[in-house]
């Protein structure tokens, strides 16, 4: 190929020389006849044959000039240091051609990481299929032995990879650079600031300006100059994050100029203000978000012992069928349809809701249609069920936890504010609640199952009378309230593990929201989820999460004691019965 373009090329510089020569007319003659001269003309197309010889010429010239050049534009010797020698020293290296910002040192870090670059001697190659080729001249290595690929520790892969964060700075997408400047503000070196200070002359983007400088402003933060410091101290007031206040809490404690602490200090007390609604926002999402999961959770108790009078001990293990339904149409999904791993949500939601439907059903056909209207033996049967089906996981599952993993599209989070990020896990949990909340309101209120339910649990004679199948009813409506009890558990496997004592951490909490909200009120249900939530992770906060629990049940002891019925009682002769 080369020794082509080195015929090729003094051959079209001859034609195109002999080919002005003959024409015998200036540049401004050319050009003139090059306006005036029609496009069909003969002079017109003559002329424009020579002007398209000289744009190949200089195109073929561009074209060998790339083509000639190495692999990266840094230096073999540059290459040669960073790959070989003692650790130290290729640090040192890294961070003295970091200085040069070139693109070609993140094509470099990248080939070396993925183990494309190999040492011989004093030459650096990378690896192209089958061959070795130069990085300098391109040039393929014949005789491969004594070839190696460089060593890397996890010294040198830490500093790699932060290198390669740092080089993004560089990038040509505008949240790749806004995401290294991030990287560097959370973990400032002194030998990042030259390269930091050129992305900055070269951005554009204003918000990525201020977060470099403010990053610019946390390496001076451990400078020597106490001036610098201070300057470095009062622009972090400036930055609403964690991340400063963390920073500026690790310099005061080894700060020893009086100047300088008290520029920290005023900086943190700014911070201090500028957080506090981020924390208490945070403090009260992750209420609503705990609502949301006791919710989802007592929804089926509503049903169970709401409306049935069942005290159903088992309802945590109806959870957790649900949640190994998930677990196993995640593997189903990860065996056989790979490609479609991040729609297996959509599939396991109907499954986990049919399993604890059918399994619910089983339990009571076979125990609670002859226990109805005893209280005690059914806390009993249903507590004996739990454990048979609590066993029955662990044979066929193990006793240990299994990990069911988020889509895609679960994953991260809303960014609020600088310390206020909404997981996008617990956000689609909220928005699920609400629609099986929805639906089961629906179904309840506006379908004849709802309408038989409603009978039955009212006045089972009066609606047998009336043409009412009772005993399909009742399995109904159980089916109904272990379908909504495994979705819980669907829901719950998208933000813990899974294993035999899921439902133990929640069943108490769930009778409790049922209570508290009143013996078959949906309403008073959804009241008594989202206040209990919000109440303990606010507590949470002063008294920590066992003081936290303790204190809620004083109150809705105390609560219960004052109010029996709850917080929204039944209406009517049925409050009479």
């Amino acid at each position: 190929m080369r020794s082509i373009l080195v015929h090729w090329i003094p051959y079209q510089w001859h034609k195109v020389g002999t080919g002005l020569a003959k024409s015998r007319v200036s540049t401004r003659q050319i050009q003139k006849i090059h306006i005036s001269c029609p496009a069909r003309s003969g002079l017109g197309v003559h002329m424009r044959s020579y002007f398209f010889r000289i744009l190949g010429f200089w195109l073929t010239l561009a074209l060998l000039w790339v083509w000639s050049q190495p692999l990266w534009a840094m230096t073999p010797q540059q290459a040669l240091a960073i790959a070989s020698g003692d650790t130290d020293r290729r640090i040192e290296a890294l961070n003295q051609a970091l200085g040069s910002a070139d693109e070609s040192l993140l094509n470099f870090l990248n080939a070396l990481t993925n183990e494309e670059i190999w040492v011989k001697g004093d030459r650096v190659f990378r690896r192209q299929g089958e061959q070795l080729m130069d990085v300098a001249t391109g040039v393929p290595l014949t005789d491969t032995e004594g070839a190696e690929p460089p060593l890397l520790n996890n010294r040198m892969r830490g500093e790699i990879e932060a290198a390669m964060a740092a080089l993004k700075l560089f990038s040509n997408d505008s949240t790749e650079r806004w995401s290294a400047a991030k990287a560097l503000l959370k973990e400032p070196t002194v030998e990042k600031r030259a390269l930091l200070e050129q992305a900055l002359q070269r951005e554009a983007t204003p918000a990525i300006q201020a977060t470099m400088r403010y990053a610019l402003a946390a390496i001076d933060l451990s400078s020597a100059d106490s001036a610098q410091r201070t300057r470095a101290a009062q622009t972090l007031g400036d930055y609403n994050s964690p991340d400063a206040q963390r920073l500026l809490n690790d310099q005061l404690n080894q700060e020893s100029d009086p100047g300088v602490r008290a520029a920290i200090q005023a900086s943190l007390q700014k911070l201090r203000s500028a957080l506090a609604w981020g924390e208490r926002l945070g403090v009260l999402f992750s209420g609503i978000s705990l609502g949301s999961i006791l919710l989802l959770v007592a929804l089926g108790l509503a049903i169970t012992y709401g409306l049935m009078g069942v005290i159903n001990m088992a309802h945590g293990e109806l959870m957790m069928v649900g949640a190994y339904a998930t677990y196993v149409v995640q593997n189903l999904f990860k065996a056989h349809l790979p490609d479609w791993f991040d729609l297996y949500l959509m599939a396991a939601v109907p499954c986990a809701f049919l399993m604890a439907a059918a399994v619910g059903a089983v339990i009571e056909r076979l125990a609670l249609r002859h226990l109805y209207g005893r209280p005690l033996e059914t806390l009993l049967a249903t507590w004996g069920i739990s454990l048979i089906l609590m066993q029955a996981v662990r044979s066929i599952f193990g006793a240990q936890n299994v990990a069911v993993e988020n889509p895609a599209w679960m994953s991260g989070g809303i960014e609020l504010l600088s310390n206020l990020v909404l997981p996008w896990n617990r956000v689609l949990i909220l928005v699920f609640s609400l629609l099986v909340l929805g639906g089961m309101a629906w179904l309840i209120g506006r379908t004849r199952l709802g309408l038989f339910v409603r009978g039955v649990t009212q006045n089972r004679a009066m609606a047998s009378c009336m043409g009412v199948h009772t005993a399909r009813t009742d399995t109904q409506a159980f089916a109904l309230g272990s379908g909504i009890a495994g979705l819980a558990g669907c829901a719950l496997s998208q933000i813990g593990n899974v294993g035999p004592d899921l439902g133990q951490s929640y069943i108490v909490d769930a009778f409790m929201v049922v209570v508290l909200g009143g013996v078959g009120q949906l309403a008073g249900t959804v009241y008594a989820a989202l206040g209990l939530g919000v109440a303990n992770k606010w507590l949470e906060v002063g008294t920590g999460a066992v003081l936290a629990k303790i204190a809620v049940l004083v109150l809705i002891i105390v609560f219960i004691q004052k109010r029996p019925q709850g917080l929204f009682a039944l209406k009517g002769r049925s409050a009479e019965a």
